[in-house]
């Protein structure tokens, strides 16, 4: 069962309870009175209260099945709960496109299965709990043999551990399926693997949110050098919890400003808060929030509050794929599958993470350009270790500011 748009406020939160500290956390304070949710909430339609305080509907569903998560029984299919298949799949999925896409992926299961008579086990797990279970998963492996046959995440700590992926990656075990064509916003950032190892299906982007009442007279931000400034200290609400994100930020201000543009950064911080705080009208804001393009569409403080396009470049997180070489006529039916057009639409309109398929309309301001590693970079150092480096340069500077 989906959340849709005609569903009536009252039947959401009693079939889903979950779902309430989203309306809570999000201008609907009124339903944790169960008088209002009884008498106002059986006859209000989402769509109707949605529209009525400027919340983008579809953004705003994905935040409620987010919080629904593996209540979708049809939707929670995991290595735990299944049996191995012929083919495995394991990895992690943005949380905002994560039920759309196993909703999809499960019809296009049972058809792959009948065509070649082949088992699909899969776990593709929520975003926001973690590579560690692909860790240990990755120190049970003793050869390529027992390697799942495609992995799925954003993020550059755990495919580009050198202990854990690197020594396939070097066998030449993984192979990029995604084509020589991308799509046209990407065409000037040199994303693809230039080794053909890695596959990239789709970014996240970064952008800033700032709160005109707390920036006062201070000119807003236009680059990311900006958020290094002295006037920014403190002033800055980063999305430490993200880890994904949080890690392709802090590589990229090592990258292009040292380990003192780490620690400068690290004086910015606000304090940690999840982007769906930092779009939440009712909570103390800071000056600039770091945020998902996506949680511009579900902010409420139209008022007070708007999003800026980093002149430099939205720094991005992209979502990459590894797929085994072996039996590449059969998973890579699959692994095409997750970067078709109907799945790369999925990622750009749910969670407007554009998609690299080259037929999909990515839905981003014109000015939109893009800040991101390079594979130059990537390959010239230990990423995982450097991940390490910069979070413990962030840490220290936050602790001596404390």
């Amino acid at each position: 069962m989906r959340i849709s748009r005609e569903m009536k406020i009252y039947d959401i939160v009693k079939n889903f309870p979950e779902t309430l500290n989203v309306f809570t956390a999000n201008g609907f304070k009124q339903f944790e009175d169960p008088k209002k949710l009884e008498t106002i909430g059986k006859h209000l339609k989402l769509e109707t209260a949605l529209r009525m305080k400027g919340i983008n509907v579809e953004a705003f569903i994905n935040l409620l099945e987010e919080a629904v998560g593996k209540s979708f029984e049809e939707a929670d299919v995991t290595l735990k709960k299944q049996e191995k298949g012929d083919i495995e799949i394991a990895g992690l999925l943005p949380c905002p496109v994560r039920i759309p896409l196993l909703e999809m992926f499960s019809k296009f299961k049972s058809e792959f299965e009948e065509k070649h008579g082949k088992k699909i086990g899969y776990r593709l797990e929520a975003a926001s709990l973690g590579a560690a279970w692909i860790e240990e998963l990755m120190k049970n492996v003793k050869s390529e043999e027992n390697l799942p046959d495609i992995f799925i995440s954003a993020g550059f700590e755990t495919f580009f551990s050198k202990k854990l992926f690197g020594k396939y990656k070097d066998k030449g075990v993984f192979v990029d399926i995604t084509g020589e064509k991308i799509n046209k916003d990407f065409e000037k950032l040199d994303i693809k693997d230039p080794k053909g190892h890695y596959s990239i299906i789709s970014v996240i982007p970064s952008v800033f949110m700032v709160n005109l009442r707390s920036l006062g007279d201070t000119p807003p931000p236009k680059t990311w050098e900006d958020l290094l400034k002295p006037e920014f200290e403190g002033r800055v609400a980063i999305p430490v919890g993200d880890f994904d994100m949080f890690n392709a930020i802090l590589l990229n201000i090592y990258k292009e400003f040292g380990e003192d543009g780490v620690s400068r950064f690290a004086r910015a911080l606000f304090r940690p808060m999840h982007p769906s705080e930092m779009v939440n009208k009712k909570i103390e804001k800071p000056a600039v929030s770091i945020i998902p393009f996506f949680f511009t569409k579900v902010n409420r403080d139209i008022v007070n509050t708007r999003y800026i396009w980093p002149e430099d470049g939205s720094i991005i997180s992209p979502v990459f794929m590894l797929v085994k070489r072996e039996n590449i006529e059969v998973t890579g039916e699959i692994a095409k599958f997750f970067y078709s057009r109907e799945v790369g639409r999925v990622f750009a309109v749910n969670g407007l993470f554009p998609s690299l398929n080259p037929e999909v309309n990515n839905v981003l301001p014109d000015n939109a350009g893009f800040k991101w590693l390079g594979w130059d970079y990537i390959y010239s150092n230990d990423v995982s270790e450097l991940v390490k480096k910069v979070e413990s340069i962030f840490k220290e500077s936050v602790e001596v500011k404390i």
